[in-house]
Order: C-alpha cells, then structure tokens, then sequence
C-alpha cells in the first residue's frame, strides 16, 4: 500500500506541470482552511442565534461565498476523510470514530500530498482523529508539519494523560510537546507561527486548523464564559468556547493582513458534524449530531478569497457536499489532481459567483450522509441512494 501511496504521489508531481502559467509562479493562492469540532449550522451570530458572540465570523461570512446548502457525515471523523480525500467516507475506511474505525487507509491520497506535491508547505494543526500511530498519523500523510493531539477529543484515552485544554501537552510531527495557555489558542499561535515562516521563505501553504472545542469537555477561559451570565454554566462554556474560536479567527485573520498576504488566500471555515450544544438555536432544523437529520449533517461553509474575486457575501443554494472540498480547492488552486486517484466529489467553482453552473443537473443531485455505525469495513464502493438518504425536515 505504501508503494501505492508513493507512486500517486509521484505522479501528482508530473501533474503539476500541468497547471497554468499564473498559477505556477509564486502568487498562487495560499490556503487557510479552519474546521471546528461540533459547532452546528445555528451556533453561530450570522446564522440567527440570538444568544452567541461570534463577530469575526460574522464578519468573515459577511465577506465570503457562503453554502446554504452544505452537508457532512453526523459525526467527526467520517467528515475529515471525506473533506481530506475528496472520497465518500466508507471507502476511505473511516465509518466510526473509535475501535480502529477512523483509520483512513494508508493508501489514501490526501489533500497535503496534492498540495505537497505542487510545491506547498503543508501544517495541521488541531484534532487528526484519522489514526494515531503510524502510517496513519497527519505527518504520514502530506503534512510537512503536524501539531495535534491524539484521539478524538481532549483528555480521551488516547490523548495524552491529564490534558485538559490548559497547558496541555501535544505532539508535533510524533513527539510529546508540553504548551502554555488554553489550546485552542495555542492551535492557533501554531498555525500563525508556520503561515509567518512560509510568507519569509516566499512559500505558498496550506494551513488545515481543526480545532478540538467546542468537543466535550466543556471549559474554555472565565472572560468568555461570563460572556454568558444569563446561561448556564455548561452552556456558557460551550459558547465561550465558540467566541474564544471567533477571537482566534479574528487575530488569525489580522495577522494575514500583516504579513501581506490577506488578498492572496484563500480563508475557508466550516464545522465537521452538527451542534451538541444547547438546543434553543439549531436554525430551524431537526436533529443534531450523529443524527441522519438535517440538523446532524448540515454545516456552515464560508469561502473568502479576494484575489479570486471572492471578497462579497454571495449566497450559493445548489446541494453541496464535504466530498467537494478537495476537488474545489485543488481547482481554485490550479493543482491538478492524478488522474490515478478516483475523486468522488466534483468542483464547485462555477457556483461560487452565485449565477449557478448549467454544465450539471445541480437539482438532481443526490447526497448521503449515513449514520455511520454500520457500514461493513471491506465494502469500499461510493453508497448508494439506498444507504441512509438523510431526511431534510
């Protein structure tokens, strides 16, 4: 399998030539994509909710093509393969979250070898939730550099002993790393600290940021929580979590324009499965994670990219699914993918100007987002409409 890996990889570097002349210079686009971990379509200021601060996102998705219509897997890390191959979910490996089942096949190609591959540097930062040890590991996998915990979520099993979101310890590219301050913001000093070398090096990169919060357990810094006075205590930890998120977006975001290179990337956000939080918000809809309802698997995305003309709050209606995240960016980068690897989403380019795109039946598009508990291991065929087809309230 490894030989398989080595040898698309390769490959996707012969591809490279193939990309057009703007693109092959070094003002190609870098890429900046954030996914947090269980914030839902309704958890956000811009989306309707009454109760949650979130002004640098709103702000963010106020100046962006934004997906009304974009759907997930219910739960983690199905989403995360999926995004990071371009792949339905079940033939990537990953259909659960523990028990081996959020292994991504080692022979997956991923959106940091393509990346990789055409010349960038590649970091992640955050939760991997896609295999802990070797070959599964994110800087196995394209990434030049990895900071990341282990497991799913802080202070699990296979996180590592007595982390808490304070002055936690993390790996780096395999090694045990000791941190100071809450870790969402030191996931984000990480990634600003990579951006900052590449933009001296006169390097394009791609940042992938998947933050752990708002995942349990529930506790972020007291000058957000008491943001919440009239909340609960749980619910004012869930939504400080998701402010102290905005703040770190908004610094992320201003540190870009400081180094010069804000015009020239392209900022994408979005969440990896629905709301676990309180309930009075969910945007209208049914469900929240790991539900086959909308509200388990619709997400919010935000695409900003000036220089691509990207810069206006454009709303796109067309079903759209995580499977179009690799072929979209790749697209929009001018990276070719290898003809070797079969991607099963397409890109959406020609949505993004809102006007629509003729050259595919968009209304008859068909997506699944199962339940993901159940699919057998050995059957990697996309699914069918037969498999769960999510009720839409």
């Amino acid at each position: 399998m490894k030989l398989l890996t080595f040898l698309s990889v390769a490959v996707l570097g012969m591809a490279t030539s193939l990309c057009t002349a703007s693109f092959c210079t070094a003002d190609r686009p870098n890429v900046v994509f954030v996914i947090t971990d269980d914030q839902g379509y309704g958890d956000l200021g811009f989306t309707g909710n009454p109760v949650i601060q979130t002004p640098h996102l709103d702000k963010l998705a106020e100046e962006s093509v934004w997906l009304e219509d974009f759907h997930v897997a219910p739960s983690c890390s199905p989403t995360r393969s999926s995004m990071l191959t371009g792949r339905w979910t079940n033939r990537t490996g990953v259909w659960h979250t523990f028990f081996a089942r959020a292994m991504m096949y080692e022979d997956e190609v991923t959106i940091a070898d393509h990346f990789q591959a055409a010349g960038y540097a590649t970091g992640m930062f955050g939760k991997w939730h896609l295999g802990d040890h070797y070959p599964y590991r994110p800087h196995d996998r394209g990434f030049d550099e990895a900071y990341c915990i282990r497991g799913g979520a802080t202070g699990v099993t296979a996180d590592y002993w007595d982390n808490d979101y304070f002055d936690d310890y993390h790996f780096r590219n395999g090694q045990a790393t000791e941190s100071t301050g809450y870790s969402t913001d030191v996931f984000f000093a990480e990634s600003q600290r990579f951006i900052k070398e590449q933009v001296a090096r006169k390097t394009p990169f791609f940042a992938w940021i998947a933050t752990t919060a708002p995942h349990k357990p529930w506790v972020c810094p007291p000058e957000y929580s008491t943001l919440y006075p009239n909340q609960d205590e749980r619910a004012a930890a869930f939504y400080g979590m998701l402010t102290n998120i905005d703040q770190n977006i908004g610094r992320l975001r201003a540190a870009l324009e400081e180094l010069g290179v804000a015009d020239n990337t392209l900022f994408v956000f979005t969440t990896d499965n629905g709301s676990v939080g309180p309930k009075e918000f969910n945007a209208g809809m049914r469900g929240g994670k790991i539900s086959p309802y909308e509200g388990g698997h619709r997400v919010p995305f935000a695409l900003h990219w000036p220089d691509g003309g990207y810069s206006e709050h454009v709303r796109v209606g067309e079903l759209t699914h995580m499977v179009d995240v690799l072929p979209t960016l790749l697209d929009l980068c001018g990276v070719q993918p290898s003809k070797d690897v079969a991607l099963d989403g397409r890109s959406i380019r020609k949505l993004l100007s809102g006007d629509g795109d003729p050259s595919f039946d968009w209304e008859s598009r068909v997506v699944v987002s199962d339940s993901q508990r159940v699919q057998h291991p050995r059957n990697r065929s996309p699914p069918t409409t037969s498999q769960f087809v999510s009720p839409i309230d």
